[in-house]
This record gives C-alpha cells, sequence and structure tokens, in this order.
C-alpha cells in the first residue's frame, strides 16, 4: 500500500511539473474579444475562447477538472444544434470530450491538435441519465472495434453510424477521424456514391470517440486550414489501414535514441494572449 501511494505522488508530481512547464495549461480564463482562431489545428491558439456549458440539450461535458472545454464561437454553436438535433431525434446525450483550452495551444499530455478552438472528440458511448461527479471525472469508454477481426463488435450501434453521418452533412465539418473499422462499417451500409464518407477520415486510435474538425470561420484570417480530402468516398483506402494494422511492430534494436523533433513556433500573434490576465 505504501508503495502504491508513492508512486502516486511521483505520478503527481510529474504530472503537475508538466503542467507548469506549459504555459498555455496554466491559463484559467479566455481572452477577450470575439472569436479568433490563430494557426494551424496542430500549432496555433485561440483567442476569444468561449466555454462550452457543462451540459445542455442532448450533450454533458466530461473530464471538466481537464479545462479543456472551450472552443471559438462557431465550434459551441456547433455542438449546441448538433447535440440538440439528435436529443430531438431520440438519441440519449453525447459526452463531449476535449475541446481546447481557454487560450488554445497544445495540451501537456495527449493531442497534438485541438489547438486553435475548432476541435472536438465526442465519445461514442452515450448517457440515458445525467451522469454523477465521479462519471464525469472518469467516464468509461465504449470501444467498438474487433481489431483482431477488423470488424466493428457488439458494442457498434445504428446510433453511432446516425451521429457520424449527421455530423458529416453539416457544411460547418472539414473532417471527422474514426478508426477504420469504423469508417468500413459506414461504407458497408452506406448507399453507393455517398458523398459525405468523403469527409469521414480513418486514423489511429479512435475506436472510443470521434474527432470532429470544422473548418477554418470566415472571420479567423489568420486560420490554417487543410486542403480538402482526397475525391471520392475513400472505402477504397481501407485494404491498406487493415494490411497496417495487423502486420507485426517492428523491433528497434538500434541504441541511438531518436533525434527529438524541432519544437514548432507558434504565429507571433499568439505571444500576446499569454501576457494577460495569467
Amino acid at each position: 500500500m505504501a508503495k502504491y501511494l508513492l508512486l502516486l505522488c511521483v505520478l503527481y508530481l510529474i504530472l503537475g511539473f508538466a503542467a507548469s512547464a506549459n504555459p498555455w495549461a496554466r491559463v484559467e480564463q479566455p481572452f477577450t474579444g470575439s472569436s479568433d482562431a490563430i494557426g494551424s489545428y496542430s500549432n496555433g491558439c485561440l483567442s476569444g475562447g468561449v466555454g462550452l456549458a457543462s451540459e445542455g440539450e442532448g450533450f454533458q461535458v466530461i473530464r471538466t477538472s481537464r479545462k479543456r472545454y472551450y472552443g471559438h464561437a462557431d465550434l459551441v454553436n456547433f455542438i449546441n444544434e448538433y447535440a440538440a438535433t439528435l436529443k430531438q431525434a431520440g438519441l440519449d446525450d453525447l459526452l463531449i470530450g476535449d475541446m481546447s483550452m481557454p487560450r488554445g495551444g497544445h495540451f501537456t499530455s495527449g493531442h497534438r491538435s485541438h489547438q486553435i478552438g475548432l476541435d472536438v472528440d465526442i465519445w461514442l458511448r452515450q448517457a440515458n441519465r445525467k451522469l454523477t461527479a465521479q462519471e464525469i471525472e472518469n467516464p468509461k469508454k465504449l470501444d467498438v472495434v474487433n481489431r483482431k477481426a477488423f470488424k466493428v463488435n457488439a458494442n457498434w450501434s445504428g446510433a453511432h453510424g446516425v451521429m457520424i453521418r449527421l455530423a458529416a452533412l453539416d457544411k460547418r465539418v472539414a473532417r471527422i477521424f474514426v478508426h477504420p473499422v469504423i469508417k468500413q462499417q459506414l461504407c458497408s451500409q452506406a448507399e453507393q456514391g455517398s458523398s459525405w464518407l468523403q469527409k469521414v477520415r480513418p486514423w489511429w486510435g479512435h475506436s472510443s470517440h470521434m474527432h470532429i474538425r470544422l473548418k477554418c470561420p470566415d472571420n479567423s484570417q489568420l486560420c490554417e486550414g487543410q486542403d480538402l480530402p482526397p475525391e471520392g468516398d475513400g472505402c477504397d483506402e481501407l485494404s491498406w489501414w487493415q494490411e497496417q494494422m495487423s502486420a507485426p511492430k517492428k523491433v528497434n534494436n538500434s541504441e541511438k535514441k531518436p533525434k527529438p523533433k524541432p519544437k514548432k513556433r507558434k504565429p507571433m500573434q499568439c505571444t500576446p494572449l499569454l501576457g494577460s490576465g495569467l
């Protein structure tokens, strides 16, 4: 028991030091003014961030102690409208995971993106009641992928397909990242030529949540968007993903340590955001 407590103390110290080393994680409040996404999804900041309410029609925010429930006003509006539409269609509450920190910037742990207030993780587990405080901070994931068989498991339901399709049909959405098996399932169920599938992009992980990314807002002149996804529904790409995920992991016996990647410099317009109201 003593060893366990000691391990916990060390872990908290490490996490506390990491957070203190990241000035973006120390920020408690958004920068004033109207919403402005500055830089790229994986290297930027957020001015005029808006906090999403802890709950609303059709959604509940989870792990609120992380303070990752801020976004550009467009993202907050999207979540409110999207969740309400699904609720009115008879679905249970969405669980809203990571968005951005109050002024954006890079997380101490986890994602490289989510930096400019235009990304949101929506869990595939839904809630048919109000969660307790403990459940909000320590929610249980719902993994819908059978990796060995490369197909969805019994946790997958029609509601998941409805959630993803509705988001993809929204003009504000640029991409939706899901596990390749989920994309495969959607391809098998959708009608041929379903243009919305173009936005649904297979990616590593993402077996218990979907990652929705909005386009750069018109009023965010310093926002760096991405190229459009390749033409077509992308369903013919999935055999490559299956090969990659089923291949044995390469063992690196080299004693040489990989060179650390150079840190990206954030746009100069991000600097003032750290100098006010900390």
